[in-house]
């Protein structure tokens, strides 16, 4: 099984401390329920768990499951925050593939 891409971190400051965020995480997200060109169900594969942190300190957490699309997208709002923070996503996968991507807090 080949790698997961890497997720899209991009944060930029939009206020003195405040930052916008934007994350796409790759992954192609089945379900278990569709079926390949010969009739088998294509066997599901999805991110279960996630976590954002935010200079090392937990920030957001969730659960993913099968109804979620191809490639997740979130857009947050960060309050507080600076221009050269760090975030960082990890997430894990149904297979146990795991993908973590960092990104500095740009600024405006």
């Amino acid at each position: 099984m080949k790698a997961p891409a890497p997720s899209l971190l991009r944060a930029r400051m939009s206020s003195a401390t405040s930052a916008q965020l934007r994350i796409r995480m790759r992954h192609p997200m089945e379900s278990g329920q569709r079926r390949d060109e010969l009739g088998r169900f294509i066997p599901a594969r999805h991110i279960t768990d996630f976590v954002l942190q935010l200079n090392e300190q937990p920030l957001l957490s969730g659960q993913f499951g099968p109804g979620i699309s191809q490639d997740p997208y979130l857009e947050l709002t960060l309050k507080g925050v600076k221009a050269g923070d760090r975030l960082q996503l990890e997430w894990i996968d149904t297979t146990g593939a795991r993908r973590m991507d960092r990104a500095p807090i740009d600024p405006a």
